[in-house]
């Protein structure tokens, strides 16, 4: 495994926590401004030098751009326009030393939670989801059937560039991974949808990101997950997390008490030769913390970075 971390596109104190922790690969958020051009040679290249000359190296690029995203997710008229964007960053990328886009297909509203102040172990705080606490606009509205068709015809577009220039798409599931949300469908909801989603077009830059919740939300073995997709090569991206609960009511949750059992995933992920990056994700806001970006604070963050390490090293399984 490639131990990253998530990075915002500028340096701050995450950059050089990052760099005492050992963590030498970034997973990157592009800069969502006016500004910044995906398009522009000059403004990738800028990013990846950052990164290269703080001794990080971009690997994946994670989300896929919003500003392009959320049009060809809907499908709508600036669909084609946005596809057109993308075909043009992938090689850009390339160049500059990315390897894996991790891109979702939640249309309209992105991962979604009912609470971000839940009492986890000590008091800290994490996000949950109750299905009956929901709130969504019920002007936003999206089938299952144009999903779909929006995503097939997003894969058909991109992957003869992706193929050419060595890009792998590693598609996420749904969070939380429920079949409506308001009246919003979601489609990445299973092991059997993620199956028919990398096999709408198939090859070998299309795969997944193996964001571990999210399987045991659906209710999905996830030790079983782990050994189907790797076994075929097509887990390119790994998110480490657990939660607490089921699909109608979870919590998130420290990444040592969960439902997970977290020495055995891992061992998974070494028995089937996964290699690629891995990240910690969605982390418990500690003591001190002022919880204005849950999930991403940085107290929980280097425990979780730490705790993983550890298991890694214990099972021989080098990061």
């Amino acid at each position: 495994m490639i131990l990253s971390d998530y990075f915002l596109s500028t340096p701050d104190l995450q950059w050089q926590l990052a760099r005492q922790l050992g963590i030498n690969h970034a997973v990157v958020r592009l800069p969502e401004d006016p500004e910044f051009d995906i398009t522009n040679a000059a403004h990738i290249k800028a990013v990846a030098e950052r990164f290269r000359n703080a001794g990080i190296q971009p690997l994946v690029v994670e989300p896929m751009p919003n500003s392009v995203h959320d049009h060809i997710k809907r499908g709508d008229d600036r669909r084609d326009e946005s596809i057109e964007k993308v075909l043009k960053m992938i090689p850009l990328l390339a160049d500059n030393g990315w390897e894996i886009i991790c891109t979702n297909f939640l249309a309209e509203v992105g991962w979604y939670r009912t609470t971000h102040t839940l009492p986890e172990r000590g008091g800290a705080l994490v996000t949950g989801f109750d299905r009956k606490d929901v709130k969504i606009d019920p002007a936003l509205s999206i089938d299952e059937t144009s999903l779909w068709k929006n995503l097939r015809y997003f894969l058909k577009a991109i992957i003869p560039e992706c193929e050419r220039c060595g890009i792998k798409i590693a598609l996420h599931p749904d969070d939380p991974p429920v079949k409506k949300l308001g009246n919003l469908s979601r489609i990445l909801i299973s092991r059997e949808n993620m199956q028919k989603a990398i096999d709408l077009v198939p090859s070998p830059c299309l795969g997944i990101t193996m964001c571990q919740a999210n399987f045991v939300a659906m209710g999905e073995n996830v030790y079983d997950c782990i050994s189907h997709f790797g076994k075929q090569n097509k887990i390119f991206f790994v998110h480490f997390r657990d939660i607490s609960g089921t699909l109608e009511c979870f919590h998130e949750t420290f990444h040592d008490n969960g439902q997970t059992d977290m020495v055995k995933a891992l061992k998974c992920y070494r028995d089937v030769g996964f290699r690629g990056p891995v990240r910690i994700d969605h982390v418990p806001s500690m003591a001190g913390e002022a919880n204005d970006r849950p999930g991403y604070e940085t107290i929980g963050r280097l425990y979780a970075i730490g705790y993983l390490r550890g298991l890694a090293e214990a099972i021989g399984y080098p990061l």
